[in-house]
């Protein structure tokens, strides 16, 4: 199982979305997700939201908030548990990302954007501003075939 972060920097009405079209071999190839990544050894989700952040996108966070824990299954690739957090405050300038094209999209056209279906459950729970999560989603192909959701 895969630990990784995944983060919605907020600014504006916007949440900062990252169009993942760099990479060859990618689950979220030509998908609109938020920043994050890979834990790297002893790392916690703090720390590797940081430095995936900063790596991403050049911005350090100053003030961010973990939102829930998502349990993402999809054929053929490794599962994975994403730690999903937002962000309100952050310092530096916008850089380029080796892992697609950055873009500040408002909060109300991001369900239009090319993203995984799941991911609609999760940013409406974000826009309601509920509380800690847990969400399973299980994926044949770019297909959706289960979602747990456990709110707390």
């Amino acid at each position: 199982m895969k630990l990784t972060t995944l983060c919605y920097i907020e600014q504006k009405g916007c949440y900062l979305m990252l169009h993942r079209i760099k990479k060859a071999h990618d689950v979220n190839r030509d998908k609109w997700i938020g920043v994050g990544g890979k834990f790297k050894d002893d790392e916690t989700p703090e720390e590797c939201l940081l430095r995936e952040v900063r790596e991403e996108t050049g911005l350090t966070l100053l003030n961010y908030r973990f939102r829930g824990i998502l349990t993402f299954i999809a054929d053929g690739w490794e599962s994975e548990y994403i730690h999903l957090f937002t962000a309100d405050k952050f310092e530096g300038t916008l850089t380029d990302c080796r892992e697609g094209h950055l873009e500040w999209v408002p909060k109300d056209r991001i369900e239009q954007l090319p993203i995984w279906e799941g991911d609609k459950i999760f940013l409406r729970l974000l826009l309601k501003d509920s509380g800690f999560f847990s969400l399973k989603l299980s994926y044949q192909g770019d297909t959706l075939t289960n979602s747990v959701l456990i709110q707390y």
